[in-house]
């Protein structure tokens, strides 16, 4: 059987690699092999492109392979990823691999054992090659933060051109799936923290319905917001992902059966107002016309200031009480609460604070947690607004509702921190809510990719999947190595 070259490889799809892997073609060995060169070309520090991507590789990476090699020989295939590799947000506790967050006060207390998704993802047969670097404490430190950046990481390049950035807080998990370090990646999205570096660097990913994926061994931003996801290529590899980190079945047969027939509102009240994202958008839009689904334009309200500052002091009120629990079952020595990370923090500024403070945690300290009358009155507005104002009237008689996701990639600048960027509206509603939201790339601008994403009830990601893999966009231009300067 023929099978991907090792120059195809990097970027072959699951069902391919796991059709090459099935008929011989491939051995796991040899793909991890591929994989591991590939990091040690693009992505170290010191290599020409210097990527960023992968914080950490897992030092059994070949030995995993080669046992999976064994049993597929000896038994079949496993699970339903068997031999496919797959990376982690280094948010995420592997046994073994940092779970650093990207923060230095983390650093040298390694996960002893795996997040029950990593659990899940290994049952099902993946390889898990290894953690991705990301915005450090998931972009919730500071205001003035550049996503892409850690103390432990440092700076994630965005794959299509190292200048502009990977976006965040899942900036690793994107840049690697784009540049062909690893077919699938696990992010995690408290609020667009999926959505912006998939449609930042032209790969699909999903926020599922908060606790549809477990969050146990997740070091915690959110407990009303926070949900891990996978991401990928394109739709249908997400909903493979997808089925085994949320223990489901059939949620990827559901999402290749198209649209037809499917009532999809239209969020042009979403439109991001940079004119070539946009067109890409209506572009979009019309292939899920020309799919079977009926389209509708509705008028989604954006959220107001009031909206979103009380959205930022549940996060805040959320992160004490979720550190609180959290830090002192990572054993070893190290901080223990926020304040203990505040001050690690400010005793080692050079490193950590040398490109933005951490005002949101000065500020999530002064709050207090979540037994206050500030963080209830926050979470009721801040609900009611997201399903009573916004979602529910919105997608009433609706499958799903679609809009951009983000324009292209904006130019780095760790002095200033992110600064303006077009689009990213879509995605406050369904955070607040807990609700899904899924993206794909829907085409170019300027060379740099661009993603539409669709959102919709809790439960309904096998429809959001199934419209992504509509619109997503039909001709993927190969992705080539970027030059500095």
């Amino acid at each position: 059987m023929a099978g991907p070259s090792d120059d195809d490889l990097p970027f072959a799809g699951v069902a391919e690699l796991s059709a090459a892997l099935a008929g011989g073609a491939v051995t796991s060995v040899g793909l991890v092999e591929v994989l591991l060169d590939r990091i040690a070309r693009l992505d170290a520090q010191g290599t020409p492109t210097e990527l960023r991507a992968v914080l950490a590789v897992a030092p059994g990476a070949l030995d995993d392979a080669r046992a999976a090699d064994r049993r597929r020989a000896e038994h079949g295939a496993s699970g339903r990823l068997h031999g496919v590799p797959v990376l982690v947000k280094d948010n995420v506790e592997v046994a073994g691999l940092p779970a650093t967050a990207g923060a230095t006060s983390l650093a040298g207390r390694p996960a002893t054992r795996d997040a029950p998704l990593v659990g899940r993802l290994r049952r099902e047969g993946a390889l898990v090659l290894g953690t991705t670097n990301l915005s450090e404490w998931a972009n919730i430190r500071d205001p003035r933060s550049s996503s892409g950046w850690s103390a432990v990481g440092g700076l994630t390049g965005n794959p299509w051109a190292l200048d502009r950035s990977a976006g965040g807080s899942s900036s690793g998990s994107g840049a690697a799936v784009a540049a062909g370090l690893a077919p699938l990646a696990v992010g995690t999205e408290t609020d667009g923290s999926i959505t912006c570096p998939a449609s930042l660097t032209g790969v699909a990913g999903i926020k599922p319905t908060v606790g549809a994926v477990p969050t146990a061994g997740v070091v915690p931003i959110s407990a009303s917001q926070d949900s891990p996801g996978p991401m990928g290529r394109t739709a249908a590899d997400v909903a493979v992902m997808l089925e085994v980190l949320a223990a489901t079945s059939g949620l990827a047969d559901r999402a290749a059966e198209g649209v037809r027939g499917l009532r999809i509102g239209v969020a042009r009240s979403y439109a991001t107002g940079h004119p070539a994202t946009d067109d890409v958008a209506e572009q979009a839009y019309s292939r899920l016309a020309a799919a079977g689904a009926r389209l509708v334009d509705i008028d989604l309200p954006v959220a107001p200031s009031d909206v979103r500052e009380a959205e930022l002091t549940v996060m805040l009120a959320e992160l004490v009480d979720g550190l609180a629990a959290y830090l002192p079952g990572r054993g070893g020595a190290g901080p223990q609460s926020l304040a203990d990370v505040i001050a690690h923090e400010r005793a080692a500024a050079d490193v950590e604070l040398r490109h933005f403070g951490h005002g949101l945690f000065e500020r999530a300290l002064e709050l207090g947690g979540t037994a206050t009358a500030a963080y209830g009155d926050a979470r009721r507005r801040s609900l009611a607004w997201a399903t009573e104002a916004c979602l529910g009237p919105a997608l009433d008689g609706l499958d799903l509702l679609v809009a951009p996701a983000y324009g292209p990639a904006w130019k780095i600048d760790l002095a200033s921190g992110d600064g303006p960027r077009a689009g990213g509206a879509v995605t406050t509603a369904p955070a607040i809510a807990g609700w899904p939201i899924a993206t794909a790339p829907a085409g170019l601008v300027a060379g740099l990719p661009v993603g539409v994403a669709a959102v919709g009830a809790p439960g309904s990601e096998a429809v959001l999947l199934a419209a992504c893999a509509a619109f997503e966009r039909p001709e993927r231009p190969a992705w080539r190595l970027p030059q500095r300067g």
